[in-house]
C-alpha cells in the first residue's frame, strides 16, 4: 500500500532536503514504514509543546544532526534555545490565565449576593443550614459539584450520586477557608481564584494552570 505525503512535514532520515513536493511511502516496506511511524510521532509530541515551528528550519537541523554533519548551533545552544522558548511561552500562557481568572472574577464580584474575603476568596450563600460550622482541622462530608469559568465539570460527587467526605485542612485552600464559613446544611457557590486553587500547576487535564474554579457545595456533616 502506497499513499502521497507532504514531504514538508516529514523529516527525512536520509538527508533528502525539505521542499513541497509529495514524498511517495511504500508502508509495504519495513524501513519506510517505522521511518514515517517515528515522523508521525516525534510530530505529535512536538505540536503539543510547540505550535509554531519552522518546519523548513527544523528539517535542516534534523538532517544535520542525523547526518553527523556539522550543526549551526551547538548541543548545550540547542538545549538552551529550546528552553528559553519553553520559559517564555510558559510565562506568557500563564500571564494570559491569570489575567482572564482575574477578570472573570472581578466582573463576578459586582454580582448581587456575592461577598468576597480578606484573601479575595467569593462566595454566594444559596441557602443556609443551622448546624454547627466545621474548623479546618475536622473532617467533613460534601456534596459538590466544580467547573471552571467557561461551566466544563471537572468533578462532581453530585454528577456520581455519593458525597465525599475528606479533611479539611487536606484540600485547596479556597475550600479549607470557605467552607468553614458554612454550617452543617448550608449550601454556598465559591468563586476561587487560582493562588487559592492549583495556582500555576493547574490539575488534571482540565483545570489549566492559572484557573479560576467554580464549586456549589453542600455541608452534609462535620466528623467521621
Amino acid at each position: 500500500m502506497k499513499t502521497m505525503i507532504s514531504r514538508l512535514a516529514v523529516t527525512s532520515a536520509i538527508g533528502l532536503a525539505a521542499t513541497p513536493a509529495a514524498a511517495e511511502i511504500d508502508l509495504e516496506n519495513a524501513e519506510q514504514k517505522v521511518s514515517y511511524s517515528l515522523g508521525t510521532l516525534v510530530a505529535g509530541q512536538l505540536a503539543n509543546d510547540f505550535d509554531n515551528l519552522n518546519l523548513e528550519a527544523f528539517v535542516e537541523g534534523f538532517n544535520a544532526s542525523y547526518l553527523g554533519q556539522k550543526t549551526l548551533v551547538n548541543q548545550q545552544e540547542a538545549v538552551s534555545a529550546v528552553q528559553s522558548y519553553q520559559q517564555k511561552a510558559a510565562s506568557a500562557k500563564f500571564e494570559g490565565a491569570l489575567n482572564d481568572s482575574e477578570a472573570y472574577l472581578a466582573e463576578n464580584a459586582q454580582n448581587e449576593g456575592v461577598q468576597v474575603t480578606k484573601t479575595g476568596l467569593q462566595y454566594q450563600i444559596l441557602s443556609e443550614g443551622d448546624g454547627a460550622m466545621p474548623a479546618a482541622t475536622d473532617t467533613v462530608t460534601v456534596h459538590y459539584h466544580g467547573t471552571t469559568m467557561d461551566g466544563q465539570v471537572f468533578d462532581s460527587s453530585v454528577d456520581r450520586g455519593e458525597p465525599a467526605q475528606f479533611p479539611l485542612n487536606g484540600v485547596i485552600a479556597g475550600w479549607t477557608e470557605g467552607v468553614q464559613l458554612m454550617r452543617v446544611g448550608s449550601k454556598f457557590k465559591f468563586f476561587i481564584h487560582p493562588d487559592l486553587a492549583y495556582g500555576t500547576q493547574g490539575a488534571g487535564q482540565m483545570i489549566g494552570p492559572n484557573d479560576a474554579l467554580i464549586f456549589e457545595v453542600e455541608l452534609i456533616k462535620i466528623g467521621q
